[in-house]
């Protein structure tokens, strides 16, 4: 007898799945990044509650009279938002007097989400004025090619605002 065959035997399709599933389970990972994608919005995030926090504390500062004046530590540069006292820098909150306690106040920012190296200009940490928010468990690193941080420049002139930079390529 002679039969022609058409199409695939079971055998042969079964086989075509597994090797496609596995070419799927090991290739998908390399090419959809879902936790690096969530913690790139999740400082997007940030930016914009670091943002609109201290257009919060410049708007106080401003109603004080204060937006011009540098950090002077004392009640002349501070504002009061939610019974916490915030330096202020040029009516801004100041970097280099930054603590979680504060930042909750202004920007709604938690100790148990971010880590916060405040910047001195020492070994390892961000410029004195710049401050890092990183997400728990991930360091802060001037490589940018490494980052995945939100940093905080504090104003340094009247009129000027805070910069907050998102460095996202190491996440």
């Amino acid at each position: 007898m002679n039969m022609q065959q058409r199409g695939f035997t079971l055998i042969e399709l079964i086989i075509v799945i597994v090797i496609l599933g596995i070419l799927a389970v090991t290739a998908a990972p390399r090419f959809i990044d879902f936790q690096g994608d969530a913690r790139a919005s999740t400082l997007q995030g940030l930016k914009a509650a670091l943002q609109g926090g201290s257009q919060l504390v410049y708007a106080k500062s401003s109603i004080a009279g204060e937006q011009a004046t540098a950090a002077a530590g004392d009640a002349t540069t501070q504002v009061t938002i939610n019974t916490i006292t915030v330096e202020t820098d040029f009516g801004y909150p100041d970097a280099e007097t930054m603590a979680f306690a504060n930042i909750t106040a202004w920007a709604d920012v938690s100790d148990t989400d971010w880590d916060l190296t405040v910047g001195d200009g020492g070994s390892g940490n961000p410029a004195a004025g710049t401050n890092a928010f990183t997400p728990q468990g991930v360091d802060y690193t001037a490589t940018t090619a490494d980052a995945c941080q939100v940093l905080y420049e504090e104003a340094t002139a009247a009129g000027d605002s805070p910069t907050i930079t998102v460095e996202s390529a190491g996440c």
